[in-house]
């Protein structure tokens, strides 16, 4: 049967849709030719576009695209493959943002590796939901043994468990609601008279430090504590928590009769790259009976380093761990995990519904991973770091790593040693956080010049950097995650900022000359 006829339109005598055609489009054993066609005439679109990306971006802006998405009909199907693929491309492949290309420097996005695209494609196609047994089966096996792997490699010891989430946010939020219910219980349990829940939820406080992710307050917001629930301690000259801060911090807390329910430390933060001393706080916290989470989406990568797997020493004595595979591991989004030393807290996540996770199930040791997820419905992720470590092995994705980690100090070589450009901090991992500095220019004037240049490169399409604020200034920032990235690319898109730059502070300069005040 043609799939390039009318399929889902009404008939002109109103005779409704075509529903023969309808279930063709039904992946099934009698649709497996039409699948393999379709697939391969969008996997040869990407391969194409990969192929001959010479620049990460093309520079569109969203005026550009918006009409044109705008105008598309979506109730007037093309019924073609061919023709859906040309409009995609229109309205995103072409313009899409290429983090596989040396010169892409801006955010914690990294290029994928092709078995875990592959396991991209196997999962989609089969379609497991990891929820429950009956769902999933040894997709369910395999998450938990890549979570028992995750944990051994952390070092949470024989009684650690977790699952796999969309993202560090969701991992985090799950982190804080674990470490909420814990704190609730030990409060209610050493309480001579049980208060209101409300009352001890407006004591809670979460601790961590300047420079960690906005996901913590985030959190907080989503599971009902105050806007004050979440103190920050500054951080040192390195940008890492300081520990004298957080212990004072906890001190004032007690005395204030507020409950510290969890520390959040960071191992590495999206600006600085930088680790938070997690063996000075695991002390603290251990002391204080406080609960530690270790943000480690962006620096799980080093549990794989064959070089830098110390800079991690520390993390197994948290409470709970977040990684995110597609930030260091190469994955595609998303690959993500929380991990926790002891798996019975994960019981807070836990509801039972007759339909789906009776308590009889459990009675009868039928495994399922919803009992452990804020999430029900949710996809066999899994499956692409599965097939990574098959075939490419741990330590080749550590080796990745290091490079771009051995990459992001020789980009801090190269600024350190150039005048134009000021060097905010060292990274311990892949980001370098840098600014432009026109010759005399004052405060708001590097500022707009740092600006300028990072939107001009962008609507170049040559190069992406990130932005962001150091003690209230705009700095440009490079997040190095590609092991293609040479010194030379940095080189050069470091003389294209300083060119941009230039030419606005000149501008700028020149204008104000012409145009006195007055």
């Amino acid at each position: 049967m043609s799939l390039t006829g009318s399929t889902l339109d009404s008939s002109p005598t109103g005779a409704g849709p075509d529903l023969s055609t309808a279930r063709a489009h039904l992946f099934n054993a009698g649709s497996v030719a039409h699948y393999r066609r379709a697939l391969t005439r969008g996997m040869d679109r990407v391969a194409d576009r990969v192929a001959g990306a010479d620049r990460p971006f093309t520079g569109v802006t969203p005026d550009t695209l918006a009409p044109l998405i705008a105008g598309i009909d979506l109730d007037r199907p093309l019924h073609d493959t061919d023709a859906a693929l040309d409009e995609l491309h229109d309205v995103w492949l072409r313009d899409a943002v290429w983090f596989h290309h040396p010169r892409y420097l801006a955010h914690l996005n990294c290029p994928v590796v092709i078995p875990a695209l592959l396991g991209e494609a196997v999962l989609s196609a089969v379609n497991s939901s990891l929820d429950t047994w009956d769902q999933s089966v040894g997709a369910t096996l395999m998450e938990r043994r890549l979570i028992e792997w995750t944990a051994g490699r952390i070092g949470l010891g024989t009684t650690a468990d977790g699952v796999f989430t969309s993202g560090g946010t969701q991992s985090n939020l799950q982190a804080m609601l674990l470490a909420r219910e814990e704190a609730y219980r030990r409060v209610v349990g050493g309480a001579t008279a049980r208060p209101a829940r409300t009352e001890v939820l407006s004591r809670l406080r979460i601790i961590t430090s300047a420079a960690g992710h906005f996901s913590v307050q985030k959190a907080a917001k989503l599971l009902g504590l105050g806007a004050d629930a979440v103190l920050t301690v500054p951080t040192d000259a390195g940008r890492r928590m300081r520990t004298d801060e957080l212990a004072r911090t906890i001190d004032r807390c007690r005395r204030d009769d507020l409950v510290v329910m969890a520390v959040v430390a960071t191992a590495g933060t999206t600006d600085f790259g930088t680790i938070d001393p997690l063996p000075e706080i695991a002390d603290i916290c251990t002391a204080a009976g406080v609960w530690l989470h270790v943000d480690a989406a962006y620096g799980c990568g080093l549990l794989v380093s064959p070089t830098r797997r110390h800079l991690l020493d520390g993390i197994e004595r948290a409470d709970s761990v977040t990684v995110d595979y597609h930030k260091s591991f190469f994955q595609p989004v998303s690959s993500s995990a929380l991990l926790v030393r002891d798996g019975r807290v994960l019981r807070h996540a836990t509801w039972h519904a007759d339909y789906l996770n009776p308590a009889r199930a459990v009675e009868q040791g039928i495994p399922n991973q919803v009992d452990k997820s804020i999430q029900t419905t949710r996809r066999f992720d899994a499956c692409k770091l599965w097939l990574t470590l098959r075939i490419m092995g741990p330590d080749a994705v550590g080796a990745l790593f290091d490079q771009v980690v051995d990459l992001a100090a020789e980009a801090w070589r190269l600024l350190d040693a150039d005048p134009r450009f000021e060097v905010a901090a060292r990274s311990q991992l892949s980001t370098v956080v840098f600014r432009y500095l026109p010759p005399g220019a004052g405060p708001s004037l590097v500022d707009d010049a740092n600006l300028h240049a990072r939107d001009a490169l962008a609507a170049s399409g040559a190069a992406l950097v990130a932005g962001t604020k150091v003690d209230g200034a705009h700095y440009l920032k490079f997040t190095l995650l590609n092991p293609e990235t040479s010194v030379d690319d940095i080189a050069h898109v470091l003389d294209l900022i300083a060119d941009h730059a230039a030419w606005y502070a000149q501008t700028t300069a020149a204008a104000e000359l012409s145009c006195p005040v007055g």
